[in-house]
């Protein structure tokens, strides 16, 4: 059986386990999922976690130095661009009309969000938001070496900012050196991080049946009413994004039947709903764009890992109809003009959120404090949002694998 009918398997068993063992928690449920499924998935996320912060130094660096020139550096940069301008609000008007359509957020029980989230986790989530200005001077690290350890915990993309940096410095020094001893090192540090995938999605059927488990031991079917038609409408969202706007744009600016390339990264999307974690998913894309979708290596591992931190369409999306779906629970009215900031900060947020769980989490509050929406109210949503992280990370890395197959055959058009 090939890896990813096993990763299906493992997804399905624990899925359909930890509902059973929903219907009958206790003690032992407990100790089943603290010293079994929790570490069993920990141990899948953080052997692929580990190898993140390497394998996109390498793989970035690389992609900018393989482009040989700025020339095609800054054609498929500002193709990158042009994609993400665009693809980005057409996911967030798409949310932002399904949740004015069917208002999930009307009617509902104000007195519910207390039970949702503890006073305490809401007003830690609040006071690490940044500002708009704290976020912009952000982007450029003072510290690389930092940066780089807190990649994962949300300075990813000012790491990346470095990285592209040092990529286009070591393309202008040593762009004519076809065996520089710095690039040998880059090309085997990303052989070697490219590897250790290998050896971690071995454990990916395991990890994600421990994963699945774990989630759905706790909280079994908790969706309902209101809370239940928030989380459809995301969806509903998410699947127009998916196979209405992203299969057009194959269809007719790659050329490519959009069900074959959806078959090809069948194990890009089951790793991304089983992590939760774009960047956790960046090493399987980068190996999967190379193999499967037989893209040029420079040009998919620089979009690739650009997209990972900075084209995020399923979280834009799902920013969008979350403050919405807040603004009807307290009964805000929001104007054209307050819906075109949610646009634009929705945007905006997904470009700079982390590409880990929950990274969207800080950026929502700031969305929401912007246009007068009690931040408090984030505590509803928390309940659902790993389910909702899940699929949105789907849309995220797809949306990327899209990008890089749209670049790479503009690209090869002008060759």
């Amino acid at each position: 059986m090939n890896r990813p009918l096993l990763i299906i398997l493992g997804l399905v068993l624990g899925t359909a386990l930890g509902l059973l063992c929903h219907q009958w928690p206790g003690p032992w449920l407990d100790v089943l999922i603290a010293y079994i499924a929790q570490p069993m998935g920990q141990l899948f996320l953080r052997l692929i976690f580990m190898v993140v912060v390497p394998l996109v130094f390498s793989s970035l660096v690389l992609g900018i130095y393989e482009l040989k020139d700025f020339s095609k550096l800054g054609r498929v940069g500002v193709k990158t661009l042009v994609y993400t301008l665009i693809a980005a609000p057409i996911s967030v008007l798409i949310g932002l009309f399904l949740v004015t359509f069917f208002e999930p957020g009307v009617g509902l029980d104000h007195g519910i969000m207390s039970q949702l989230a503890p006073k305490s986790e809401i007003l830690e989530t609040v006071q690490s938001a940044e500002s708009a200005t704290g976020i912009l001077v952000s982007l450029i690290p003072k510290n690389p070496l930092l940066a780089a350890t807190k990649a994962l915990e949300g300075d990813m993309v000012p790491f990346m900012i470095f990285t592209l940096i040092f990529g286009m410095a070591l393309l202008l020094v040593r762009g004519n050196s076809s065996k520089d001893p710095l690039v040998g090192a880059l090309e085997s540090l990303r052989d070697v991080s490219m590897k250790i995938v290998d050896f971690s999605m071995m454990l990916a059927p395991a990890g994600v049946a421990g994963l699945m488990f774990t989630m759905t031991a706790k909280f079994g079917f908790g969706l309902i009413g209101n809370l239940g038609k928030f989380v459809l409408v995301v969806l509903l969202g998410l699947a127009i994004q998916q196979f209405v706007v992203f299969g057009a744009l194959l269809k007719f600016y790659a050329k490519k039947s959009p069900w074959l390339f959806f078959s090809q990264i069948r194990e890009v999307m089951i790793t991304a709903f089983s992590t939760s974690s774009s960047n956790a998913t960046l090493p399987t894309s980068i190996r999967v764009a190379e193999t499967n979708l037989k893209l040029d290596r420079s040009i998919s591992s620089f979009i690739l890992t650009i997209g990972s931190a900075a084209n995020q369409n399923g979280t834009a999306l799902y920013e969008g109809v979350t403050v919405l779906f807040l603004a009807q629970i307290f009964g805000v009215h929001l104007g054209f003009d307050q819906q075109i900031i949610v646009l634009f900060m929705s945007v905006v947020a997904g470009i700079g959120t982390a590409g880990v769980p929950g990274g969207s989490i800080p950026l929502i509050v700031i969305v929401l404090q912007s246009v007068g929406i009690p931040p408090e109210g984030i505590g509803l949503v928390l309940g659902v949002d790993r389910l909702l992280d899940m699929c949105r990370t789907v849309l995220n890395v797809t949306g990327d694998l899209v990008c890089a197959q749209v670049v790479d055959t503009s690209e090869r058009r002008r060759s």
